[in-house]
């Protein structure tokens, strides 16, 4: 492809220096010029939501995110502008102080706040699908009442205490224990890895209370965090999504009440493998996010670059790299946000949601390692955003189930139920 391509304003008319200036792609717009991003059908409740949070990333997210992500930690006026306008309660009925929107709707805001900064996105996934479903679908009545209103109002953010050091996959072989006595339980041991610990006022565990059981000895505590007995660990020094908050979990004799239990006795793995489910879309939304983020500056950085007198966009291998990126991330968003619908109907989703995570996050990892590519040298470089979202796309790989993990889920499900599923033929 020659000049005459240009003139035909297949790129921006501003593409006249050597290299872009990060200055230069932050008053460009990825949906004005000249490909808008796919959307795939939503309500119009989607689309404020979108809106809204589209709004806030680029206003409030996009001058603090690399600031974030150099301190390693997120800043509180963040969630607190987060708490005014509502996020921390998007999928729950108001009568326990959410919004009362659809699971759509906040899958569509963590995709939106990720597409900016991708530890903004984790912060309100991890709060929403780990420490709030819980409570919502397998606490009491009174449990709900006295959590969630704080919860969605942003007063606390919520977090779930699974991994250990040595229990990441293997839910199973959990070593923090509690054990019964006449005034409640004790419980002993740590847990690693914990999103949103510094900002959580409320912590849902898993503990093993009949060890030789493993699976079937699971329950599920929700602990306080002034609570005696339990305290915050050490802060994680990650590689990506650094402005997010991980941390250990520590507990020393720590003692609850009954009323903390969340569930059954010996009933909790089902309380973690259903959250899961659902944790499964957010971190899809995340990738998805992440992933058409790092897409935009790639589409911008190509049209103002210029190389042998013309755009780099006007060179096939740079096309090839972009439609093979825009195409990977139209069909990670349709599995994302059917697996969102199928959760919100109350269908089962346990195979959609290990696809759409595991798809999504593959997508992420491999649309960022383009984008970098395509930034060349600049790409290697902190003042350009691409290197941040390169470093957050490897969590998605890992946290919420490794690749291989949800390789197993799907091969299962479609062992037990055929493809394509059994409800479908």
């Amino acid at each position: 492809m020659g000049r005459g391509r240009a003139e035909e304003g297949l790129h921006p008319p501003f593409c006249v220096g050597l290299r872009p200036t990060p200055e230069s792609l932050r008053s460009f717009d990825p949906d004005k010029w000249p490909i808008r991003r796919f959307l795939v059908d939503i309500s119009a409740e989607n689309k404020m939501v979108r809106e809204m949070a589209r709004d806030f990333a680029r206003n409030e997210l996009a001058p603090k995110a690399a600031e974030m992500d150099e301190k390693g930690r997120m800043d509180p006026d963040i969630l607190s502008k987060m708490a005014q306008l509502g996020f921390w309660g998007i999928p729950w009925p108001e009568e326990y102080g959410g919004t009362g929107m659809d699971v759509l709707s906040y899958i569509i805001a963590v995709e939106e706040l990720s597409r900016v900064c991708g530890s903004t996105g984790i912060t309100l996934a991890a709060h929403t699908s780990l420490g709030c479903y819980p409570i919502y679908a397998f606490g009491t009545e009174e449990q709900k009442i006295r959590y969630l209103p704080r919860l969605c109002s942003g007063e606390y953010l919520g977090a779930m205490g699974l991994t250990e050091p040595e229990a990441g996959s293997d839910a199973g072989g959990t070593k923090t224990t509690a054990v019964r006595d006449s005034d409640g339980w004790i419980l002993n041991g740590t847990k690693t890895f914990i999103t949103n610990s510094e900002f959580a006022g409320t912590f849902v565990v898993a503990t093993s209370t009949d060890p030789p059981a493993k699976t079937r000895g699971i329950t599920a505590f929700i602990v306080e965090k002034d609570t005696p007995g339990f305290r915050v660990g050490k802060h994680e020094n990650k590689m990506g999504l650094r402005g997010s908050s991980t941390t250990e979990l520590i507990f020393e004799d720590c003692r609850l009440s009954d009323a903390q239990r969340l569930g059954e006795v010996n009933q909790g793995f089902r309380v973690f493998m259903k959250t899961l489910d659902g944790g499964r879309i957010s971190i899809g939304a995340l990738a998805l996010g992440v992933g058409q983020g790092a897409f935009d500056e790639a589409l911008k950085y190509s049209q103002q670059r210029v190389q042998f007198d013309q755009p780099i966009i006007n060179f096939q291998a740079i096309q090839w790299m972009l439609a093979d990126s825009a195409t990977k991330l139209e069909a990670a968003r349709h599995l994302v946000y059917n697996a969102a619908r199928r959760y919100a109907r109350g269908e089962d989703h346990h195979r959609e949601a290990a696809m759409a995570k595991l798809f999504a996050a593959i997508t992420c990892r491999e649309v960022c390692n383009d984008a970098v590519q395509i930034h060349g040298g600049y790409g290697y470089i902190k003042e350009f955003p691409v290197e941040r979202m390169y470093r957050d796309a490897k969590l998605m790989e890992i946290g919420e189930g490794t690749n291989e993990i949800h390789r197993i889920v799907i091969a299962r499900d479609l062992v037990k139920r055929g493809f394509p599923r059994h409800d479908f033929e």
